[in-house]
């Protein structure tokens, strides 16, 4: 019985904290992995190239050549838990509103943590494509400045598929609504506006999140930096997360007489297994 609670307590988690994330799996990051991720290692096979086609001679068939799908490894090095007290009330005893609502809480702050960790992989990670342009978007220059985002991305054959991401600071959010390139939600499908789109512009679906760096002053040296927006593609953003421990109602000893916790371990690891396609522009002030 309690292992089916840990079970149900932790999809409950699980699906506050999906909501909360902007950085959401299948949209960002994708999950794709094979092992064990308690086991502190995972690894993703990634494919840089697709099949080749060749021509076919009915004497002598086709030349056979050799997959180049890869494996990139990925550290499972973030451990966080929830460990919140519950006092008067022993494991038992828990209202169901009182379970509810820290199970609720647990999963929005989990996602607060996973997002500023996950923003900061994208925006930190060596050898990915920062713009030259470290001046302020404006109205007039905010959608030029998204096209060489494009063209950049393009050039490193990231797929143009509907699945570019544009993650947008608040500020640059802005700028790019004044911007009538910009598709606004009411324009978009459902499935898009449930998942957290704000709007689409140069096939691009942009997501809003108040977590990208600002006024960051040990990046580089003497200088205020700031993150106007990030693109990129799930293909070579990867997170894969894990319950190390269940969440749970627990009893607690000793001085905390009659009372209890909700507890629980997740694991996780972030990687950009093709930096390079990763392209950030950044306000150096």
């Amino acid at each position: 019985m309690a292992h089916t609670a840990q079970e149900r307590y932790s999809s409950l988690v699980d699906e506050k904290l999906r909501n909360t994330l902007v950085t959401k799996d299948n949209l960002i990051f994708n999950n794709r992995y094979e092992g064990d991720p308690k086991a502190g290692k995972v690894k993703i096979p990634v494919r840089d190239t697709e099949v080749e086609v060749k021509s076919y001679n009915k004497q002598t068939g086709a030349t056979i050549s050799q997959g180049s799908t890869s494996y990139f490894e990925l550290d499972i090095n973030i451990d966080e838990a929830v460990n919140e007290m519950i006092d008067g009330f022993d494991a038992v005893s828990v209202p169901d509103g009182i379970v509810a609502e820290r199970l609720d809480s647990a999963g929005y702050s989990l996602g607060l943590s996973m997002d500023t960790k996950s923003i900061r992989k994208l925006e930190e990670t060596s050898g990915i494509t920062v713009a030259t342009t470290k001046t302020a978007c404006t109205d007039t220059t905010a959608y030029k400045q998204v096209l060489t985002a494009k063209r950049t991305q393009s050039r490193l054959g990231v797929p143009n598929d509907g699945k570019r991401w544009l993650i947008a600071s608040p500020e640059f959010m802005e700028v790019l609504m004044a911007d009538d390139h910009f598709i606004r939600q009411g324009d978009l499908s459902q499935e898009l506006v449930q998942n957290g789109v704000v709007g689409r512009i140069a096939g691009y679906n942009v997501f809003e999140s108040n977590n990208t760096m600002f006024e960051n002053t040990t990046l580089v040296s003497s200088k205020k930096t700031s993150t106007e927006f990030i693109c990129g593609h799930p293909n070579w953003c990867h997170r894969v997360q894990e319950w190390s421990v269940p969440v749970g109602i627990k009893n607690l000893t000793n001085q905390y007489i009659g009372s209890s916790a909700v507890q629980g371990r997740k694991v996780y690891g972030i990687g950009i297994s093709k930096p390079q396609t990763v392209y950030v522009k950044r306000v150096e002030a």
